[in-house]
């Protein structure tokens, strides 16, 4: 009998997405150097929720390249209008972007269903735990939504932390206008995976998830702490303390 050769692992970083890199990645370039601290503590294999701050429009391209420059392929839970946008819509689906309704709309895009495809996939996602661009007027990390940690405790995936800065001077907050010139400097700081064993194998309760989306936005504002060289303020920015709208601008 023949032997079988074993099937050689997917590549994630398939000819498709290599042309697209090929067109994108000169253009961040153009406006930007970017200087990564500790890209080998983003996993190589399996899957991980890669768990950023977010401040302006931009912050995608940034956390997208960061994931390519460590040799994985970025994917977001993406919200599902997005996808049916002419053109937009079909890069989304042929990138493999997970569609998310916003909450109540459906069922098969609530985050926790999409990451069945995470886990049997073992894809790297990238999750904005503040849910929209941050309130905070210094642009700090504000208040955490649960969806990231809800995903990570119920498939048991580690949520990495990853602060950048400098971003706002190529595509300020709510702008649509980049500035090309000069060219800018971003810094990318990648974190240890976040320590969730406090609420490992607890019901993934409400008090569980505000508590475990704490030690996340901690850490992410540990990292942009870091990059800044400033302390962050003592208490998290939220919008509902100040009156202000939870999506599109305040």
């Amino acid at each position: 009998m023949t032997a079988v050769p074993p099937t050689k692992p997917r590549r994630e970083k398939s000819v498709g997405w290599r042309i697209l890199a090929g067109i994108v990645i000169p253009f961040l370039l153009l406006l930007a150097r970017y200087r990564f601290r500790n890209l080998e503590r983003v996993p190589r294999t399996g899957a991980f929720i890669l768990a950023p701050n977010h401040y302006t429009n931009f912050d995608p391209l940034v956390s997208a390249y960061a994931v390519w420059k460590a040799e994985r392929v970025p994917r977001f839970l993406a919200k599902a209008g997005l996808f049916r946008v002419p053109v937009l819509g079909g890069i989304l689906r042929w990138t493999g972007q997970i569609p998310v309704e916003r909450a109540g709309r459906s069922r098969e895009g609530d985050p926790l269903t999409a990451a069945s495809r995470l886990v049997d996939e073992g894809l790297a996602v990238i999750v904005y735990p503040e849910g929209t661009l941050t309130r905070d007027p210094e642009l700090w990390p504000m208040r955490g939504k649960t969806g990231a940690v809800r995903l990570a405790l119920e498939h048991g995936v580690p949520i990495i932390p990853m602060a950048h800065w400098g971003a706002q001077h190529v595509l300020p907050r709510y702008s649509k206008k980049l500035s090309v010139f000069p060219r800018k400097n971003i810094d990318v700081i990648v974190g240890y995976p976040v320590d969730l064993s406090s609420w490992h194998g607890k019901p993934v309760t409400a008090t569980v998830a505000a508590e475990a989306t704490n030690a996340v936005m901690q850490a992410i504002t540990a990292l942009l702490e870091e990059l800044r060289g400033e302390k962050a303020p003592a208490k998290r920015w939220d919008p509902a303390d100040h009156g202000q709208n939870e999506f599109g601008r305040p």
